[in-house]
């Protein structure tokens, strides 16, 4: 998973496999919508039920499959991308320190990701100007600017699984967590953004106890101000950080992560769903999921097959179908891995076919509940979008030139 790149630093080795890369098989379990327009004959409500399929006829402001990706500076301005996203990870703030001001101390907060003579945040703040004001043939085409907000692995010093999903109910720790969670929604403030709340993590959750209400979390405990309603349970806890979306960036949109471990197992998508619902999904606006972590190339370098088919991607869609229908809300796809089969299977230029097949399919993805395509190489050996030969930036113009892909199929 790619991290972060400020100047000529790239930090990727804090975060190694996050996202569709394995974590195993998960056991299986039983609003508000802002920047966004929904319609038809689904309703969902904080209650975790479900009425039936939902058709997204509008999202953050579009009626277009939106597409977008974690890239540099030259790659955002060179194609007619709708949305940018980047990491923030690394660590929360540390104790006692980097509230107010930068310095060394604080150089793996994502708060001090900077000049560090500037108050901190100014990383998110430049993120969030830069998608604004994003040009397209020299007419303002702004961008989405997402958050993957990531940071409950690094911060407990957990491992990957049961380890940090037990660190939720830490309640110092977990004061921390909120506290930092608090500030970068404070800082985008009345801005639009979209916000992916913790890859991987609600999966391991599911591991744990396909209940999320019988998973501890000290979450009254965390953060009294904001939270003091919900329960002490990885439900509570989610259903806190949505809350305080809506408190603190009202204009944001905001998502958990179904992680598909097991879209190809007949069920899974139900069963997915109704975990989403019983962890607080439908209180927020769209459900992220991830295809994979790495190149299909990459893995079959290391003896695993990560292929898409026409067989598995149809399942991949169907899964996500069923979990959009399922908790009520649009999905994300996230995280696509960037290969081609013009890549040479080196590093940096792995081979994928799911660019292509995404692209040839885009009536199926939207007709599957998905609102946006965000590519984005998952660790950086990954082919990403400044290696891929401009694949992406190719494909995601001739889209555009041929109208987009318009959502509600």
């Amino acid at each position: 998973m790619l991290l972060r790149m400020f100047g000529v630093v790239l930090v990727s080795s804090l975060l190694l496999s996050c996202g569709g890369g394995g974590g195993g098989s998960a056991n299986s379990g039983g609003s508000s919508t802002t920047g966004g327009t929904t319609t038809g004959s689904g309703t969902t409500g904080s209650n975790g039920t479900s009425s039936g399929p939902v058709c997204t006829a509008g999202f953050m402001g579009s009626s277009k499959l939106m597409v977008g990706a974690q890239m540099a500076d030259a790659t955002a301005a060179a194609a007619p991308f709708d949305a940018r996203y980047l990491y923030l990870a690394g660590g929360i703030r540390p104790a006692g320190t980097c509230a107010s001001s930068c310095s060394s101390s604080c150089n793996n907060w994502w708060g001090c990701w900077q000049d560090q003579s500037l108050p901190p945040g100014q990383y998110a703040l430049w993120h969030m100007k830069n998608a604004a004001s994003a040009s397209w043939q020299s007419a303002a085409h702004p961008q989405v600017p997402v958050f993957t907000y990531y940071e409950i692995l690094n911060s407990s010093g957990a491992g990957e699984g049961a380890g940090k999903v037990a660190a939720i109910d830490d309640a110092a720790l977990l004061t921390r967590y909120l506290d930092d969670w608090r500030f970068l929604l404070q800082t985008i403030g009345n801005s639009r953004a979209m916000l992916h709340v913790e890859p991987d993590f609600w999966g391991f959750v599911r591991q744990v106890n396909s209940d999320p209400h019988q998973v501890s979390a000290a979450v009254k405990a965390a953060n009294a101000t904001d939270c003091a309603a919900q329960e002490n349970s990885a439900t509570g806890l989610a259903r806190c950080m949505i809350a305080m979306v809506r408190k603190y960036a009202p204009n944001a949109t905001v998502g958990l992560h179904a992680s598909p471990w097991n879209y190809t197992v007949a069920g899974d998508g139900a069963a997915t769903g109704a975990y989403m619902l019983a962890l607080g999904a439908a209180d927020g606006d769209f459900v992220v999921t991830d295809p994979s972590d790495r190149d299909a190339g990459y893995y079959t370098s290391i003896g695993q097959n990560r292929w898409w088919t026409d067989t598995t991607a149809a399942a991949y869609l169907a899964w996500s179908k069923t979990v959009s229908d399922t908790v009520g809300k649009p999905t994300a796809m996230w995280q696509i891995p960037l290969g081609n089969m013009a890549q040479n299977n080196t590093t940096n230029h792995w081979q994928d076919n799911r660019v292509d097949y995404l692209f040839a399919h885009l009536t199926d993805v939207a007709k599957s509940g998905i609102v946006a395509l965000l590519f984005g190489a998952g660790e950086t050996q990954q082919t990403s979008p400044e290696t891929d030969g401009s694949n992406l930036i190719r494909q995601t113009t001739t889209n555009w030139q041929a109208g987009g892909t318009a959502l509600c199929q």
